[in-house]
């Protein structure tokens, strides 16, 4: 019993080291969560989280292994996938110019869930990790957490490998990236109730790390195509 409560923190701890690292799903989760509330933010998580789960029961299925036979569908997702981020940066830029505020609502204005599960679709770093690092979670053998965090100090290195190929370890791993997506919005709009002027610098924050994710993934898919 205390083997399985390791092995689902040791996942949790891992789902949220990969769920927190500034990019665009968190851009995303921080603009809806500052212009419209907790549940917009908390749904636009868990477009991303959803995303994922498709992406594991792909893997699982051994369907996620075809986008590697076939090396135009990578550069084809940069290409859709930097074109959509462009397009959400403008709207973050819009939203930035409208805002007076951080709004505490509750509507169903938000599409934060559309778009963080479109880009989720289409980022070829994600559908990467699970053809990578998510299979080799549900085979058996080991895993170095830290080596596959990004930003992660070459210190931590081989400071927390853990078995894989166990269902504890995916539950962990997935309460982990819940519990991102329930907190990092709270946490944002708790800021918000008291900043006025954090709504419309989180949106165009938002939307300068989407433009410059868009530019890169365009660039990458030019030049996979040519």
């Amino acid at each position: 019993m205390f083997t399985i409560v390791t092995t689902v923190l040791v996942g949790a701890v891992f789902g949220i080291a990969l769920a927190a690292p500034p990019g665009p799903m968190n851009a995303i989760i921080a603009e809806e969560s500052v212009l419209r509330g907790w549940r917009a933010g908390f749904s636009a998580g868990l477009g991303a989280m959803f995303a994922d789960f498709v992406f594991f029961v792909g893997a699982l299925a051994g369907v996620v292994a075809i986008i590697d036979q076939y090396p135009v569908i990578r550069p084809a997702l940069y290409l859709v996938g930097g074109v959509l981020m462009l397009y959400f940066a403008m709207g973050a830029f819009q939203e930035a110019r409208s805002s007076s505020g951080f709004v505490d609502a509750t509507d169903g204005d938000s599409n934060g869930f559309r778009k963080t599960f479109a880009l989720s679709l289409t980022n070829p770093y994600q559908i990467g990790f699970w053809l990578t690092v998510g299979v080799g979670l549900l085979q058996s053998g080991t895993l170095d957490i830290f080596a596959h965090v990004p930003g992660a100090s070459e210190a931590l290195s081989g400071a927390l490998v853990v078995q894989t190929g166990s269902a504890a370890l995916l539950l962990g791993f997935f309460i982990g990236i819940a519990a991102w997506i329930v907190s990092y919005p709270a946490a944002l709009v708790s800021v918000g109730r008291r900043i006025d002027a954090f709504a419309p610098a989180i949106s165009v924050l938002s939307g300068v790390v989407l433009l410059g994710f868009g530019v890169v993934f365009l660039v990458m898919g030019v030049g996979g195509v040519a």
